[in-house]
């Protein structure tokens, strides 16, 4: 555990691989992620900061041994957040926190013990990404997103609004230059 929380205040984590792309505005960044393995958990419920509390116990439960050959995975960044909101007022809405698995780990990942816990496969996407600091919250990622969502409509790109991700980058304990986002999916031709 000790390991993890170096890794998590002292060293830079391995990321998820992406291009950007044109066209970019002061507002945001257009990146395309490249396919890869994550390891995930999904939780339904109305409040986006406790499902992200409690999906990154149990990841972080998984990447410190609690998998099949009670491996140590290292920390990545960041952690994503796909939230997939319920149809109506409400409705539940589905979120799936996510920790990138390292490189060593993309070809064959440890498999986890929780249940809970599951292996994704993302294919490549692309995405309209809005960065900001601080110490995020449900409210901040909230007014980030309509944010976001006006410079797409202002822009005229194609976008599609739900669902989004959200992005945090650094550990409870930094306290300083802080990096969060928002991330919007770009529309495909087949939609």
């Amino acid at each position: 555990m000790l390991k993890t929380v170096g890794q998590a205040l002292f060293s830079s984590l391995q990321s998820p691989k992406y291009t950007t792309l044109p066209p970019n505005s002061q507002d945001y960044e257009v990146r395309t992620y490249h396919a890869a393995k994550w390891v995930s958990t999904t939780l339904c419920g109305m409040e986006l900061d406790a499902a992200l509390k409690t999906g990154f116990r149990r990841l972080f439960s998984y990447i410190q041994g609690n998998n099949q050959p009670k491996a140590s995975v290292e920390m990545t960044a960041p952690v994503t957040c796909l939230v997939e909101p319920g149809a109506g007022p409400a409705c539940e809405t589905k979120f799936t926190v996510s920790f990138f698995l390292p490189e060593k780990h993309q070809a064959s990942p440890p498999e986890p013990n929780d249940p809970e816990v599951f292996m994704e496969n993302r294919d490549e996407f692309t995405v309209y990404t809005r960065k900001y600091g601080g110490f995020s919250n449900q409210q901040m990622k909230g007014e980030q997103l309509l944010k976001l969502l006006e410079s797409l409509q202002k822009d005229g790109v194609p976008y599609t609004d739900k669902p989004y991700y959200t992005a945090g980058y650094d550990s409870p304990f930094k306290l300083t230059n802080r990096r969060n986002e928002v991330w919007i999916l770009k529309k495909t031709e087949q939609e």
